[in-house]
C-alpha cells in the first residue's frame, strides 16, 4: 500500500502561481511513476503531468498546461511537485496526486485549486 498526501491548493488570481506538493509513504517502489490529474465540476479526471523515477524517462504534460506548469520530484523524500504559473480560470479543479507502479495505481485525496479574480 502507498499513501499520498497533497498540499498547496488554494485560491489564486488569474496570472498567479501555486505549487502543489505530494508526499508518498508506505511500500515505495524504485520504478514508480508519479504525477498529477485534475477534475473540474462535471468533467472527467484528466492527466496534467507525470514524471518517471528515472531521469532519462522524462516527463509528460497535457497540451493545455505545457509551458505553464512544471513537474518535479524528490526521490529521497518520495515527493512530487507541480509548479503552476500563469494560471487561468479554466485551471480551476481538484488536483489529484497519482502514484503508479504497474499494475497498482494509488490516488491522493485531492486538493482544490481555484483561479478567480
Amino acid at each position: 500500500q502507498v499513501q499520498l498526501v497533497e498540499s498547496g491548493g488554494g485560491l489564486v488570481q488569474p496570472g498567479g502561481s501555486l505549487v502543489l506538493s505530494c508526499a508518498a509513504s508506505g511500500s515505495i517502489s524504485n520504478s514508480a511513476t508519479m504525477g498529477w490529474f485534475r477534475q473540474a465540476p462535471g468533467k472527467t479526471r484528466d492527466l496534467v503531468a507525470t514524471i518517471s523515477k528515472r531521469r532519462d524517462e522524462g516527463t509528460t504534460y497535457a497540451e493545455s498546461v505545457k509551458g505553464r506548469f512544471s513537474i518535479s520530484r524528490d526521490n529521497e523524500k518520495n515527493m512530487v511537485f507541480l509548479q503552476m504559473n500563469s494560471l487561468k480560470p479554466e485551471d480551476t479543479a481538484v488536483y489529484y496526486c497519482i502514484y503508479e507502479d504497474h499494475p497498482f495505481v494509488y490516488w491522493g485525496q485531492g486538493t482544490q485549486v481555484t483561479v478567480s479574480s
